[in-house]
């Protein structure tokens, strides 16, 4: 579908405040745990970047009974057009989505359910100019991806399911958008075709969670501990704003899962 404006041209975004038990939060990989001081503080670097990126914040509160709704990307999707309420594919997830629905349901005119019973995770999403990529994964099956593309089309958005690299969390953990004709992706995600249409930026091999960067109107925003991406971006002519990303790294997590953006008409 054709855009009026870039699709990371963003005015609004919703963030949620990391719980106490954030601590015990999901992990493939156990590389320990995070402390809560040191998630908070890069999560609070985090807003103050999309404040300086001009982007309006609702913070919403901490929820201690789910140590992962740091991440609110992975219960909901939001557009110019509308939102939806996804089902996560993380059994102690699923729950988040009656959480976060009333904010949406009160930001949005159209909120739509994920229908049937499929799991769909909002990691595994692209937007691109010329359609919302999903990408199959561990938490995101058919079914889920299916009932998606059936939202996303009474949204007016055209879709496409794609594949996720065995052994990656999310679609989003191996890319990110840095322009509307360019992607930033893993050697072992690019090799899979997908990106084929698009120019490629391949990450520096051993700063693969790199890749889940995020651009937010005129800053790309990358993860700090990953000096030769920063630099193969800064000589490349983006804009780029490290961030820390240590702690929320050892839960699986990056910059994108951190955000619900979209552009609202109305502001």
């Amino acid at each position: 579908m054709s855009q009026a404006r870039p699709v990371y041209n963003f005015n609004n975004i919703i963030v949620r405040t990391p719980s106490t038990t954030v601590v015990n939060g999901l992990r493939a990989d156990d590389r320990g745990n995070p402390t809560y001081e040191g998630v908070k503080a890069e999560h609070d670097a985090y807003i103050q970047a999309m404040k300086d990126a001009g982007v309006k914040v609702t913070v919403l509160p901490a929820l201690e009974a789910f140590p992962d709704s740091i991440f609110v990307e992975d219960p909901a999707l939001v557009f110019t057009e509308g939102a939806i309420l996804l089902r996560p594919g993380a059994a102690t997830r699923v729950k988040e989505t009656i959480e976060i629905a009333p904010t949406l349901r009160g930001m949005f005119e159209t909120v739509l359910d994920l229908p049937g019973s499929g799991l769909a995770d909002g990691g595994d999403v692209l937007t691109t100019r010329e359609s919302v990529m999903i990408g199959l994964s561990a938490r995101t099956d058919k079914v889920g991806a299916e009932a998606l593309q059936a939202c996303l089309d009474k949204l007016g958005r055209k879709s496409e399911i794609v594949a996720t690299p065995e052994g990656v969390l999310h679609f989003k953990t191996d890319c990110s958008l840095l322009d509307e004709e360019t992607v930033l992706s893993t050697a072992r995600l690019a090799k899979s075709g997908v990106f084929d249409r698009f120019k490629q930026v391949i990450i520096p091999e051993g700063e693969e969670p790199a890749a889940n960067a995020l651009r937010v109107n005129d800053v790309v925003m990358v993860g700090s501990d990953f000096p030769r991406t920063i630099e193969m971006l800064d000589k490349l002519g983006y804009k780029v704003a490290p961030l820390k990303t240590t702690e929320i790294g050892k839960i699986d997590a990056g910059l994108s899962c951190m955000s619900l953006r979209w552009f609202s008409n109305t502001l």
